[in-house]
């Protein structure tokens, strides 16, 4: 008995992960490691287009073949990426013009905790009716989902 309870555990951690590859496309993920190459095709075979050493980075996931995903990047570029190298972790970027406040809470007139500049990456906490929960290194705060890229118009995320 107690050997079916270790391999039903051990089976579960693996459907676990199989599970999340698995979601329909398009959906938001980030890049999980320092070093992550994206290719022109769905295999090692193809080659390589971009070297990604930005942990973290927001990426839109487009396309799925086997276990490779078709990737957006915050500029644009697409290509294909081992999904080992990307992660479930939401996470978003200021996008391109000033800096852009970050308050207390989310509506306008709450007090402004601090501002991040263009291209700062934050985890996302939370979002609703425009407006996410950012946790930037030790920071955190309510910033307009119109201010960052790796959120969809009027995306809720738990």
């Amino acid at each position: 008995m107690l050997v079916r309870g270790v391999v039903a555990a051990v089976l579960l951690a693996f459907a676990v992960p199989a599970l999340a590859q698995d979601k329909a496309v398009p959906y938001w993920a980030s890049i999980a490691s320092g070093e992550a190459m994206t290719r022109t095709g769905p295999g090692k075979n193809y080659p390589g287009v971009w070297l990604y050493k930005r942990r973290d980075l927001p990426v839109r996931v487009l396309k799925r073949y086997e276990n490779w995903r078709m990737i957006e990047d915050p500029d644009g570029t697409k290509g294909w990426m081992l999904v080992s190298l990307l992660s479930d972790r939401r996470t978003a970027i200021v996008k391109p013009g000033g800096p852009r406040e970050i308050r207390a809470k989310a509506n306008s007139a709450s007090p402004v905790r601090y501002r991040a500049e263009q291209g700062v990456v934050g985890q996302i906490e939370h979002c609703k009716d425009g407006w996410c929960h950012v946790a930037i290194g030790k920071r955190e705060g309510y910033i307009r989902t119109a201010d960052i890229w790796g959120v969809s118009y009027g995306e809720v995320v738990d």
